[in-house]
C-alpha cells in the first residue's frame, strides 16, 4: 500500500463525509460573519446595500426592508456578532459530536461503520434546532435563516427579488458539491453501505445526486426569470444572468453521464477510472466546463463587480456621456450630499439624526486605473489580485462540480481542500459585490438628490437622509 492511498485511508477512518459537510458548513457560517464585519471595518453600509432587518423582535416578520440612507455602524456590529455566536454553538456541537465518533471508534474501520447513526443523529439534531419554536438559542437569526431559505425556494413569481436573497442563493451555490454529499451521506448510511466508501447503484437513484447538486443554480435560475418577468424591468441582464447559471446543468448531467458509462463498462479497461479522453462525453462535458468557467468568470468581473477590464463597450449615463466619478472626497457610501450652510435650516430631530456622521468612517475615493472603475473603496492592489484568483478557482470550481470525478474515493483529500477554495473565493467575491452594490445605490440616492447649483466653495456635508417629514402625522 502506498502512503497516498495509506493517507487516504486514514483520512476516511478519522474524517469521514457527513463531518467533513458539517466543517464546510461551519466554514460558510465563519465566512458570513467575516464579510458582514470586514465590510463594517471598510465602512460599507452592507446592512443598507443588501437591505437587511436588524430588529431583534421575534414578533415582527422578519423580512428585508428598505433602509434610510443612513450608515449606522451599531447595526452591523449586532449582525456580524450574533453570527459568531451563531457559529460558536454550531462548531461546539459538532466538535463534541466529532469527540464522541472518534472515542467509540479508534479508527477502526467497522467502527466507523458501526457507530455510523451518530453524525446521523447530529444532523437531526441540528435540524430540529434549526425550526425550534421556543425563544431560545438566537431565536430571531434562525427565523431569518429559515425565512431566507423559504424565499429562495418559493420565490414571489411577481418578485421582488430582494438584493440580500441574491446573494444568499449566490453563495448556495458554492455549496452544491456539498448539498450532494449530504445525500450522499445519507445513502452511506443506508444497511449495506459503508461510510468509507461511496455507493455505486445502477437504478434512476444515481440521478439523485446530480439532481441535488444543480439545484442551487436552478433557484438562482429561478430568481433571475423572475427578475426578467417583472413589469418594471426594462433589461436583458437578468436574462443574460440566467443563461449563466443554465451552463452549469451540462456540466453536471454530462458528468453524471460519464460516471454511467464507467459503471456499466465493468470488468473493461475504462473500469474505475475518472478521465475518458477518448469517450465523446469527455469532450462534450470539457466544452461545457470552458464554458461555464469563461461565462461565470466574465460575469463576475463584469457585471458583480463593476469593473471594466473584459467590458465590451464603456457603459453610458442617459445623456450618452461616461459616468462621472460617483463619490467626491470625503464623500460617503449610502449618504445623500447636502450643502453644509443648509444644516442650519434643519428641524432638532434631523440634526440629532445627521450626528451619526461624525463617527461614520468617511470614503476617499481611490485613484482608479485601466480595467478597473472610477470609484473604488478598497486599495487598488485587491482588484487585480481577486480577479487572478476568481479566474484560477473558477475553472476548478467547474470540474469539482462534477460527479465522475468522484466515482472513486482516491484524491478526496484533494476535493475537500477544492471546496474549501471555492468557499474562499465566494467569500472574497462577497466583499467586491456588495461593493459594487453600495456604490450603485448611493449613485441612485446622489441622483435624485437636490444639489445647489449655485455653490462656489464646493463647500459639502455628508449626512445621512433624515426621516420623511412630509409623511408624519
Amino acid at each position: 500500500m502506498s502512503p497516498t492511498d495509506h493517507g487516504e485511508i486514514h483520512y476516511h477512518l478519522a474524517f469521514p463525509l457527513p463531518y467533513r459537510t458539517f466543517l464546510l458548513i461551519g466554514l460558510g457560517i465563519l465566512g458570513w460573519a467575516t464579510n458582514l464585519h470586514g465590510l463594517d471595518a471598510a465602512g460599507v453600509d452592507a446592512v443598507a446595500a443588501m437591505e437587511l432587518r436588524t430588529d431583534t423582535n421575534p414578533s415582527k416578520p422578519v423580512m428585508p426592508v428598505h433602509h434610510s440612507a443612513s450608515f449606522n455602524h451599531s447595526k452591523a456590529i449586532v449582525l456580524y456578532n450574533t453570527v459568531y455566536r451563531l457559529l460558536f454553538h454550531y462548531s461546539t456541537f459538532c466538535f463534541l459530536s466529532w469527540c464522541f465518533f472518534r472515542l467509540l471508534t479508534h479508527g477502526d474501520a467497522l467502527l466507523v461503520d458501526y457507530y455510523g447513526y451518530i453524525p446521523l443523529i447530529t444532523a437531526i439534531m441540528l435540524f430540529l434546532f434549526l425550526i425550534c419554536p421556543y425563544n431560545i438559542l438566537l431565536k430571531t437569526e434562525r427565523e431569518k435563516f429559515a425565512l431566507a431559505i423559504r424565499r429562495c425556494i418559493f420565490p414571489p413569481p411577481s418578485g421582488p427579488i430582494y438584493f440580500s436573497d441574491i446573494i444568499f442563493a449566490d453563495i448556495l451555490t458554492s455549496f452544491a458539491k456539498v448539498f450532494g454529499e449530504m445525500w450522499l451521506s445519507l445513502w452511506m448510511l443506508k444497511p449495506g453501505n459503508s461510510l468509507l466508501v461511496p455507493p455505486v447503484d445502477d437504478t434512476w437513484i444515481r440521478w439523485i445526486f446530480p439532481a441535488v447538486t444543480s439545484f442551487p443554480f436552478f433557484l438562482r435560475f429561478r430568481q433571475c426569470i423572475i427578475e426578467y418577468n417583472i413589469p418594471s424591468n426594462d433589461s436583458q441582464r437578468p436574462l443574460f444572468n440566467a443563461l449563466k447559471y443554465a451552463t452549469s446543468f451540462p456540466v453536471i448531467i454530462l458528468s453524471a453521464a460519464q460516471r454511467i458509462v464507467v459503471t456499466d463498462l465493468k470488468g473493461q479497461k475504462a473500469a474505475g477510472e475518472t478521465w475518458h479522453g477518448e469517450h465523446p462525453l469527455f469532450r462534450l462535458w470539457l466544452l461545457a466546463v470552458v464554458i461555464n468557467s469563461l461565462f461565470s468568470f466574465w460575469w463576475d468581473v463584469t457585471n458583480d463587480w463593476g469593473l471594466d477590464l473584459l467590458r465590451f463597450d464603456t457603459p453610458k449615463t442617459h445623456d450618452g456621456q461616461p459616468p462621472r466619478s460617483l463619490f467626491l472626497p470625503q464623500l460617503h457610501s449610502g449618504t445623500p450630499l447636502i450643502k453644509r450652510s443648509s444644516l442650519d435650516s434643519l428641524s432638532s430631530e434631523e440634526t440629532r439624526y445627521a450626528k451619526h456622521v461624525a463617527e461614520i468612517p468617511r470614503y476617499r475615493q481611490r485613484q482608479s486605473c485601466i480595467g478597473l472603475r472610477a470609484t473604488l473603496l478598497y486599495p487598488r492592489v485587491i482588484y487585480p489580485a481577486l480577479i487572478f484568483l476568481n479566474l484560477l478557482l473558477r475553472r476548478s470550481w467547474s470540474v469539482k462540480l462534477s460527479t465522475h470525478v468522484h466515482s472513486t474515493r482516491d484524491g478526496s483529500v484533494g476535493f475537500f481542500w477544492l471546496q474549501v477554495a471555492e468557499l474562499v473565493r465566494r467569500w472574497l467575491w462577497v466583499f467586491i459585490r456588495v461593493e459594487w452594490e453600495a456604490i450603485k445605490k448611493a449613485q441612485e440616492r446622489i441622483s435624485t438628490s437636490q444639489l445647489d447649483e449655485q455653490s462656489g466653495d464646493g463647500d459639502y456635508e455628508m449626512v445621512p437622509a433624515p426621516p420623511d417629514i412630509s409623511t408624519r402625522n
